[in-house]
């Protein structure tokens, strides 16, 4: 039996540490990456070279890395001085790939050879975008740093303009046995890809088993005091009927860490099983936290949970396959 194939879909640190746990299975993985990051070093080669961010990029090449030493340091590795300061060396060289090569996408293949990537990495599109969302107040920011450096929940998002989905993206998600929405930020790395009409409607139709990985804590700026049904509920509204699945995290917390993050304005996502399952998904609660001071998901245990799952989508998709030959 060929290995399960998992197409992820995010940004930001949740999506890194997903992939640090899912390498090590016999999985075949997809790592489908947004590009409307405009912060930092990405936003500055962006407004700079006009290049399409290559922050979340760098960090999901490196996390798939079959080696994170050297290669993976170097990649990592952010000047502290002169004009460079701030930038790491890894967005350093996507940006002059994407000079070499006249196409980001192509730079993200050779960085992904040079890395000796244990899978593919894809940005979701390939055309500037700007993220907007909508909070709860009525209020708008436009951007991810503004929306998350800002106050109160968000209520949706959107990208202006709309892109055209990368047609490997699309491929993935459609071959996929495992689609993985998640862990990471809500409304800034996870809702953006569903924004794009075309993924949206590919994790509508895809066959194989759709899962969306909740956060362990709320987010200032995104998600205060929004429960697992309320994620839930903002995925659907943008995917209708795209989740089979819910994965939230139960388990003791460390104290000390959550009177850290309270102080910032977290706490911990409640998780309502029966009101999730009012929604037609399948819950999968499971001790999914790191054991330390910070409260952020452990890649091996979450792997843990989803290669299984993975395993029931191939077997899925078998089903259907045979059900209905081509």
């Amino acid at each position: 039996m060929s290995r399960p194939h998992v197409a992820a879909l995010g940004g930001g640190t949740g999506l890194s540490s997903l992939l640090r746990g899912l390498k090590a299975r016999d999985l075949d993985i997809s790592a489908i990456v947004g590009v409307a990051d405009d912060g930092g070093s990405s936003g500055r080669l962006r407004r700079e070279l006009g290049i399409l961010p290559p922050g979340d990029i760098r960090n999901v090449l490196v996390a798939l890395a079959e080696d994170e030493s050297l290669m993976g340091r170097l990649f990592q590795y952010r000047f502290a001085d002169g004009d460079l300061s701030g930038h790491p060396f890894g967005n350093l060289i996507l940006a002059a790939l994407s000079q070499v090569t006249g196409s980001f996408d192509e730079a993200v293949r050779e960085a992904s050879r040079v890395l000796n990537v244990k899978g593919r990495v894809i940005p979701g599109a390939l055309e500037h975008v700007r993220l907007w969302a909508e909070r709860e107040d009525g209020s708008e920011a436009c951007g991810e740093t503004r929306i998350a450096s800002g106050t109160g929940a968000c209520r949706r998002v959107w990208l202006d303009p709309e892109p055209t989905a990368h047609p490997e993206a699309i491929a993935a998600i459609a071959d996929a046995d495992l689609v993985l929405l998640g862990p990471g930020s809500l409304f800034t790395s996870v809702l953006p890809h569903l924004a794009v009409g075309e993924i949206a409607e590919a994790v509508c139709t895809a066959q194989g088993l759709r899962v969306y990985v909740c956060n362990v804590m709320t987010q200032p700026g995104e998600t205060d005091g929004m429960d697992a049904v309320t994620h839930l509920d903002r995925v659907l509204e943008m995917a209708p009927g795209g989740v089979d699945v819910v994965v939230v995290h139960e388990g003791p917390l460390d104290a000390a860490a959550l009177a850290h993050y309270a102080a910032q304005g977290q706490e911990p996502v409640g998780v309502d099983a029966d009101a999730l399952g009012a929604r037609g998904v399948r819950v999968v609660a499971a001790d999914i936290a790191e054991a330390d001071r910070v409260v952020r998901h452990s890649p091996e245990a979450l792997a843990d949970v989803l290669e299984p799952l993975a395993r029931e989508g191939a077997a899925k998709r078998a089903a259907v396959s045979s059900a209905y030959p081509a």
